[in-house]
């Protein structure tokens, strides 16, 4: 082989390389992009459940907020006899406003990610979504938290005797339930 040969071939060799990449470098790119993807996505539904927690959360907390005006509202009026209906009425009359995602009264579950209130178990229901995360009664599967209004009563001494009276209203899980640590920065 000449040298002339020989330096056409390496010329020919070198611009081979400059034209592309090699299958192996296309994998390895592929490969790299996918595991980004599959990280970003873990991310954003675990942001999302942060989110779904959040705003649950904040709706039972103006729920519970409701019933205490309501509570208020009868110990102000020297009505105690109507506080233990508190207990079996839908809390959501008491609010102002209902949330956007408050579905009304039934007896079925609704859609995932909204509210509903139980007329049989006289129970505010909320639909979880996103529960990866969710742990209700030591079960993983069940989706739906519950939640009853409860008349807190206190023995309050009064004119000699003691008596029982209502001193607070609360919005109680029926099942207890935890949201395991699932912070997507964790």
């Amino acid at each position: 082989m000449s040298q002339a040969t020989a330096a056409n071939v390496r010329i020919s060799v070198a611009a081979a390389r400059q034209r592309g990449f090699t299958l192996i470098e296309l994998i390895v790119v592929i490969v790299i992009i996918c595991s980004l993807a599959a990280i970003g996505l873990d991310r954003l539904l675990g942001y999302q459940e942060l989110a779904e927690k959040a705003s649950m959360e904040a709706t039972a907390q103006n729920i519970k907020m409701g019933l205490q005006m309501r509570l208020a509202e009868l110990l102000i009026a020297n009505r105690q006899s109507e506080v233990a209906q508190l207990e079996s009425e839908n809390p959501l009359r008491w609010l102002q406003e209902e949330p956007a995602n408050y579905r009304g009264e039934y007896r079925e579950p609704v859609a995932p990610g909204n509210w509903y209130y139980d007329e049989k178990e006289h129970q505010l229901v909320y639909a979880v979504n996103r529960g990866s995360n969710l742990e209700v009664g030591g079960e993983k599967e069940i989706k739906l938290l519950r939640f009853r209004p409860q008349v807190v009563k206190q023995t309050v001494e009064a004119s000699g005797s003691k008596v029982l009276t209502p001193v607070g209203v609360t919005l109680t899980p029926v099942t207890p339930y935890q949201w395991r640590n699932n912070s997507p920065n964790a």
